[in-house]
């Protein structure tokens, strides 16, 4: 795949609409999303097309979310949710899209494959319009630390943004993974962006009781048990299960707009990852706004 690369100094968004369906990997139902041009400074907005009756508009800022039970969910003040959006927005950092509106007519974006690829693919499709005025990157100025049981997270300053992600499960078919990575629009493509989400065949049954995974399957997740991948296809990298976390820390980060850090994380989640940006933005003097 040849890409085209973009300016990241200018705000962008895209060309022409996309559109993606799919089951949702949680909620189980089929959902329809279609992605839209917006004005400059307009922001990443999810735009609840099913809900009328009350404001169905949700930014993508940090103090949108709401929960990071096994995804990232963001809500508005109304109460009006959509979850699941770290694979989408992780794509959309990729290409550097500031400004977008995405018509959703369910409360999850759509699983898919269980990776950004599709995302990527439709948004490639979509094209990437420059926009005129200048990206606003959220410069780390010190490092912030932050620790939840055995895992950690740190973020510190860096003249970009760079991954280092660690995982450590009991399962044998994981182990202890590594990932780490300067994220640009190739490397997110050649590297990232078709690691898949994966589930513990024994934790399974436990999710969907809680009302989670009703939507999931061996098409949209790896599935692992006592030691061995159930996919009949295996993986798609040797460590896609690093990479996945590498992939969700990309879209999570993202709700705060573009960073430029250097971001090491130890059995991390979409819990630690919030955790981290709370830290971050609750202190003024750890970081600032800057035009590239």
């Amino acid at each position: 795949m040849k890409l085209i690369m973009y300016s990241f100094s200018m705000q962008s968004t895209i060309s022409e609409s996309a559109e993606i369906s799919g089951v949702e990997l949680h909620g189980g139902k089929f959902t329809n999303l279609k992605m839209l041009p917006a004005e400059v400074n307009g922001g990443i907005n999810f735009i609840r097309k099913d809900i009328a009756d009350r404001n169905n508009i949700i930014k993508v800022i940090p103090s949108s979310v709401s929960s990071v039970l096994n995804c990232t969910t963001l809500s508005n003040t109304a109460g009006v949710t959509v979850s699941t959006v770290e694979h989408l927005l992780a794509a959309l950092a990729a290409f550097g899209i500031d400004n977008i509106n995405i018509e959703i007519d369910s409360n999850e974006v759509p699983a898919v494959d269980g990776s950004a690829e599709p995302f990527f693919k439709i948004i490639e499709r979509a094209k990437i319009k420059q926009q005129s005025s200048p990206r606003r990157y959220v410069k780390v100025l010190k490092p912030v630390e932050i620790s939840i049981d055995d895992s950690y997270a740190k973020i510190e300053p860096s003249d970009q943004l760079e991954l280092d992600v660690t995982i450590d499960y009991d399962e044998k078919a994981i182990g202890i993974q590594n990932f780490k990575i300067a994220p640009n629009l190739k490397n997110f493509h050649d590297c990232i962006a078709s690691a898949r989400t994966f589930a513990k065949f024994d934790d399974v049954a436990s999710l969907r009781a809680c009302g989670l995974s009703r939507g999931g399957s061996l098409s949209n997740a790896i599935v692992v048990d006592k030691g061995k991948v159930l996919n009949s296809e295996g993986l798609r990298f040797e460590n896609e299960f690093a990479r996945h976390k590498t992939l969700d820390l990309m879209g999570d980060l993202y709700v705060g707009g573009p960073v430029i850090g250097h971001v090491t994380t130890f059995k991390g989640g979409h819990k630690l990852n919030h955790a981290l940006q709370v830290a971050l933005y609750g202190t003024s003097d750890t970081w600032k706004f800057i035009n590239l």
